[in-house]
C-alpha cells in the first residue's frame, strides 16, 4: 500500500513559516544581547550595524558599580523562590483537597479561583495598599512575598487538582491499608508520582513572580528593596532611555529562567502531558 507524500510546495511553505517564526522570535533576543555589548557611542549610530565594531562590557560593569543590580537580583531571587515554594506547597494541599474530597462549597471554591484570574490586579490595589499600610508591610520584602503567594495560589491549585485527578485513588488506598495515614500516603506515595506536575507548577509560579512589575513598583519604595523588573523600569525616564544598561540588565534577567527551563524541561513536558490526559 503506497503512502501519500506531502507535496513539495507544502514543505516549502512549512519551512518558510518556521524560518519566519524563528527570526521573529530570536532576533529581539539577539538585538538585546548585541546592544548590551555596545559602547554608548555605538548604540544610537546610523546606519545601523548588526555587529558592533568594538565589544565592550562597560554596560555590565556599570550595572554593578553605579547601580545596585546585585541587590536587585538578590531581592528577586529571594522573593521569587520563597513565594513560589510556599505557594506550590499550599496549592499542593488545596489541589489534593479539591481532587479527593467532595464538600458542599467545592464548586463555589473552583469558580472563585477562576474568577480571581479574571480580575485585573489594579482593581484591588487600593484596599491592598491600605491593608498593607495598616499591617506595616509596605516597602518590605515580606509583604511582597505574601501578595505573590496569594496571587499565585488559585491557578496553581487548579493546575495541581488536574494532576491529582490523573493519579489513581488505589495508590493511596493501598498505602493506607499498609498502615499509613492519609497525610503520610500523600507525601510518601502521591508526591513522588506527581513530581513532574509539581515541578511544572513551581516553575509557573517562579516565572510569574520573577517577571511581575506592577505590584513591586507600587509596594516597594526603597531602592535597596527593589526587584529586577522595577530596576529595569527605572532605566526609562521622561527624556531618556538608557538602552545599554537596560539591555545588559535584561540579558542577566533572562538567564535564571533560561537555566531553570533548561534543567527542568523534561519535568515540565512530563508534567504538562500528565495534566493534559485523563486516566
Amino acid at each position: 500500500m503506497m503512502q501519500s507524500r506531502t507535496p513539495m510546495y507544502l514543505k516549502i511553505i512549512k519551512v518558510c513559516g518556521l524560518t519566519l517564526w524563528f527570526v521573529i522570535t530570536v532576533f529581539p533576543l539577539y538585538w538585546i544581547l548585541l546592544t548590551s555589548f555596545k559602547p554608548a557611542s555605538q548604540i544610537a549610530e546610523y546606519p545601523v550595524r548588526y555587529w558592533p565594531r568594538v565589544f565592550s562590557i562597560e554596560n555590565y560593569v556599570n550595572l554593578f558599580s553605579k547601580a545596585q543590580f546585585g541587590t536587585y537580583m538578590f531581592n528577586s531571587l529571594t522573593v521569587s523562590l520563597l513565594g513560589s515554594i510556599v505557594a506550590t506547597l499550599i496549592a499542593l494541599l488545596s489541589g489534593y483537597t479539591l481532587s479527593r474530597f467532595t464538600f458542599r462549597s467545592k464548586g463555589a471554591v473552583l469558580i472563585a479561583f477562576l474568577v480571581t484570574q479574571m480580575i485585573p490586579m489594579f482593581i484591588a490595589l487600593g484596599p491592598l495598599y491600605q491593608m498593607f499600610t495598616t499591617l506595616g508591610l509596605i516597602d518590605t520584602r515580606a509583604g511582597l512575598v505574601l501578595i505573590y503567594i496569594a496571587m499565585t495560589i488559585p491557578f496553581s491549585s487548579i493546575m495541581l487538582r488536574g494532576f491529582f485527578d490523573n493519579v489513581p485513588d488505589s495508590l493511596e488506598e493501598a498505602a493506607m491499608v499498609d498502615g499509613l495515614n492519609r497525610f503520610s500516603a500523600l507525601w510518601r506515595i502521591i508526591v513522588p508520582v506527581m513530581l513532574p506536575g509539581i515541578t511544572a507548577t513551581f516553575i509557573f509560579n517562579f516565572v510569574n513572580i520573577w517577571n511581575e512589575l506592577f505590584l513591586s513598583v507600587t509596594l516597594i519604595n526603597s531602592d535597596s528593596k527593589r526587584t529586577i523588573p522595577t530596576a529595569l523600569n527605572s532605566f526609562i525616564s521622561s527624556f531618556n532611555i538608557e538602552w545599554g544598561p537596560m539591555s545588559a540588565a535584561a540579558v542577566l534577567t533572562i538567564f535564571p529562567t533560561m537555566i531553570l527551563f533548561s534543567f527542568a524541561s523534561r519535568w515540565i513536558v512530563a508534567g504538562l502531558t500528565q495534566g493534559a490526559t485523563k486516566g
